[in-house]
This record gives structure tokens, sequence and C-alpha cells, in this order.
């Protein structure tokens, strides 16, 4: 099983970005999948996750970035993607993707069975 996170880089204050993460080695529709980031210093935080298709593909996000940003899943190509808009300097951390069994996605950290590698956001003020 492998989750190939892509698309970090480095953006200014205000800007957009979109990570995607591509799933091998799965079925990848039976699970759900969470958006986590860990800037310098603290610990990994749940950032948003969306459903598997028992769980209608609902989305769910923190509640620091609800109304940023946006899930979406495409279970045909295996990927879920992470759009961000409206950047600032505290979204500035590594971005990681994780796979669930689970029918929704859960903040907690050890409920996830994979874990992608990890892309690097970093926002300029």
């Amino acid at each position: 099983v492998q989750l190939q996170a892509s698309g970090g880089g480095l953006v200014q204050a205000g800007g957009s970005l979109r990570l995607s993460c591509a799933a091998s080695g799965v079925t990848f529709s039976s699970y759900s999948m969470g958006w986590f980031r860990q800037a310098p210093g603290k610990e990994r935080e749940f950032v948003g996750g969306i459903a598997n298709k028992w769980g209608g593909s609902r989305t769910y996000y923190a509640d620091s970035v609800k109304g940023r940003f946006t899930i979406a899943r495409d279970d045909a190509r295996s990927t879920v993607d992470l759009q961000m808009n409206s950047l600032n300097f505290e979204d500035t951390a590594i971005y990681y993707c994780a796979a669930d069994r689970a029918r929704i996605p859960t903040g907690r950290l050890s409920e996830y069975d994979f874990w992608g590698q990890g892309t690097q956001v970093t926002v300029s003020s």
C-alpha cells in the first residue's frame, strides 16, 4: 500500500495551493481519507477528511480551515485532493494524507492504517 502526496510548495499569503494524494494497493473507495498537517514544533493535527463510498463521501473540516479548504476524492483515479484557498502563515506545515478503513474519517491519528510521506507547504507573509 502506498500513498503519494504531492503539490506542496511556496505560496504568498492569500494565495491558493492544491495538494493531491494518489493511492495504490488498496481498494480506495472503501477507505475514508484524511489530511493532516504538522508545523515545526507542533503536534500533527487533523485538517479534514472525506468519508468512503458508504459514507457518501461526506467531508469534514477542522474549524481552522473551514470555508477555506475543500477536500474531494476521485475513486476511479484513487486520488484525494485538498484545495487550499486564502492561505495564511499559520497554514505553513508538512501536509500528510492518510487512509482509514472506517466509513467516516476521524481526527485521531492512531485510527489511520496508512500514511503518505508528506508534502511541504510554506506560506510567505
